[in-house]
């Protein structure tokens, strides 16, 4: 085997509370995070040089030591005692600094990739725990699907699927610093948090109505970014039963029951935002497309 090709999905937050933090400094959450068929394609090549080399179809990513995916493929090597030698291109779907986990589904199929690549036989569980090394959303996307996610977002238990539905996603033109959205938080501003037990019993009972009208993010009330409103009221008036931004942001996404009024939301979104895509509730984080 010379070469993988993976598909490696986008996450939603249904919901994110932060909830305490930790003596070194990282805050504990509660999430219910859920992955989308929206994907990034990455695609592992064996080379012969001995060296880590990342390529990346969008120009202002670094395609250095700074990259999760090289990260992830340096913990991987040194883990299993194995001679550098890979090439990985990164086709860009997701967008970058969105909330939407667009680096760590890199790095989660690079472990995915590499894993089955070179013939290793880690199991998920230590995919995970090598994965949380480099960043704490990987373990999630390695597993994927519909998740309660606790501790850093390390901790997984797996929950029941989210209805089938269209899920409208939209990137504003601005960036959301992670380090100063935890500032806010630390300051105390927030002023609404999630009901993550009737979300899950939402879930439980195959409630996408249910879901959608707990859709709940901490950070949204503690950056309140005039953007993020704005698409989070057009898509409710295209038909979603609910938007809500994701992670630290600024990506939001709307919950569509058919997809005709998705269609209509996207179309109306992309008059004034250059980021927008449509997608589906996803039951894995990383998908082999081919191996040869």
């Amino acid at each position: 085997m010379e070469q993988c090709v993976l598909a490696a999905n986008a996450k939603i937050n249904l919901s994110l509370d932060v909830v305490g933090r930790r003596p070194d400094g990282y805050h504990l959450l509660e999430m219910v995070m859920q992955s989308v068929s929206l994907h990034d394609q990455v695609t592992l090549r064996k080379n012969k040089d001995g060296i880590l080399r990342i390529t990346c179809s969008e120009p202002g990513i670094p395609c250095d030591e700074r990259n999760i995916a090289y990260k992830s493929a340096r913990l991987f090597f040194d883990h299993c005692g194995l001679p550098y030698g890979v090439d990985i291109h990164l086709q860009k779907r997701i967008p970058s600094q969105a909330g939407l986990g667009g680096g760590s589904a890199d790095g989660a199929a690079v472990f995915v990739g590499l894993n089955q690549l070179f013939a290793q036989s880690l199991s998920v569980e230590e995919l995970c725990q090598l994965g949380v090394q480099v960043g704490a959303d990987i373990p999630f996307c390695i597993q994927g699907g519909t998740q309660l996610c606790k501790g850093i977002g390390e901790e997984l238990s797996p929950l029941a699927p989210l209805p089938d539905c269209a899920i409208v996603l939209c990137k504003p033109d601005i960036n959301v610093s992670t380090g100063e959205a935890y500032g806010r938080i630390d300051s105390g501003n927030i002023l609404q948090r999630p009901d993550t037990n009737a979300l899950c019993s939402a879930l439980e009972h195959n409630d996408l109505k249910g879901v959608a009208q707990r859709l709940c993010n901490v950070f949204s009330s503690a950056i309140p970014l005039e953007p993020v409103a704005e698409i989070e009221q057009r898509m409710k008036e295209f038909g979603a039963l609910g938007a809500c931004m994701s992670g630290s942001g600024s990506a939001v996404y709307g919950l569509f029951s058919h997809s005709i009024g998705a269609v209509r939301c996207a179309s109306a979104l992309k008059e004034c935002f250059s980021s927008v895509s449509i997608g589906a509730p996803a039951r894995v984080g990383v998908s082999v497309l081919r191996c040869k």
